[in-house]
């Protein structure tokens, strides 16, 4: 019997030219807001640097948008570094963007656990700081699906990434010293934790199939946003045992106390519709209910993607009066907007 390899359907032109040209279209598209530098394939907010104020720099691999550079813009980022899909940016692509939003201030890397984005972000800072630029960084490890995984060492950095760089973008913004910024985003680390479930895999726009196979039954359990591995596999659930499956090792980790607010994240992996992730959240809701914690801040929809693939992450954060206060402040990006 002949086996027939699944073709994923793309409007896509060359694949080698996916990221250039999408990055075309994100200056076509929000003219005024953000400047996109070509060359070293960056997203820049259009005022650029801004005099005396921190710079927030971040990235990663493409095809996880809106993250980063939809983040770009008043209240969060300074510039986003887009590299290949699923591959890091290289060090030329990070100094160049340090430079470009260095209004004096310094300059804040905010960096997901991912080897390449670690070692590359490391070797641009070391170059800033050469030509005299006060570079600090916050890597960010959230993830408590695995401790180690096919592209860390250590705990992969998911949607806590989209909070630092809200939460550390208003301190910025309203004038935070370097130090300051940089304790905003470890704080988001330190008191948030994420976990996800994939339904289905994704493709790559080089190869064009699935990049792992999932029977019709089946869901990974603790998958990254690469599609690398989780804890397990499981047979399919109704979205009540699979919210439980995400929220379990989140709290048992976060250990948060009963009466806590959280900040809840249901975040959408590409392929899953906006109904499907709010009835996730309701289940979020009420299971929390269910061990006295209040939601007092959400945030729910496709923002830290994995090309088209169908699945879901829960992130909680542990709110305060600052990290309150800190989310609620203004912000004017292409992909998070409010009170701006």
């Amino acid at each position: 019997m002949s086996v027939v390899a699944q073709v994923v359907k793309k409007f896509i032109n060359d694949p080698d030219n996916v990221v250039p040209e999408a990055l075309a279209g994100v200056a076509a598209a929000h003219p005024g807001l953000v400047r996109v530098d070509l060359e070293n394939q960056l997203v820049l907010r259009a005022d650029a640097p801004v005099q005396r104020k921190v710079g927030l720099v971040s990235g990663g691999g493409s095809g996880h948008e809106p993250l980063h550079g939809g983040f770009v813009g008043a209240g969060m980022l300074d510039a986003a570094c887009a590299g290949a899909v699923f591959t890091s940016p290289v060090p030329d692509q990070m100094g160049a963007a340090t430079r470009a939003v260095d209004g004096g201030a310094g300059v804040l890397h905010l960096v997901k656990n991912y080897t390449g984005d670690v070692l590359n972000f490391r070797m641009a800072a070391e170059l800033a700081e050469d030509e005299g630029i006060d570079v600090q960084s916050v890597v960010l490890d959230d993830d408590v699906a695995v401790q180690d995984s096919l592209y860390t060492a250590g705990r992969r950095g998911v949607g806590a990434t989209v909070l630092a760089e809200k939460i550390a973008g208003a301190c910025a913004e309203s004038g935070g010293s370097l130090v300051e910024v940089a304790d905003a985003a470890r704080k988001v680390n330190d008191r948030a934790r994420s976990f996800g479930v994939a339904l289905s895999s994704c493709a790559t726009p080089a190869s064009g199939s699935p990049i792992f196979d999932l029977g019709p039954d089946e869901i990974e359990v603790g998958v990254g946003i690469h599609g690398e591995p989780g804890r397990r596999r499981e047979k399919h659930a109704s979205a009540h045992d699979i919210t439980e499956m995400m929220l379990d090792p989140i709290l048992e980790d976060l250990k948060p106390a009963s009466g806590s607010s959280v900040l809840a994240f249901v975040n959408g992996l590409g392929g899953t519709p906006l109904i499907e992730l709010y009835l996730l959240f309701n289940e979020v809701n009420r299971q929390l209910g269910d061990r006295g914690i209040t939601i007092g801040r959400s945030l729910v929809g496709n923002y830290i993607t994995s090309l088209e693939m169908a699945g879901a992450s829960i992130t909680l954060l542990v709110l305060d009066d600052e990290l309150t206060a800190l989310w609620d402040a203004p912000v004017k990006t292409a992909a998070l907007r409010w009170g701006a």
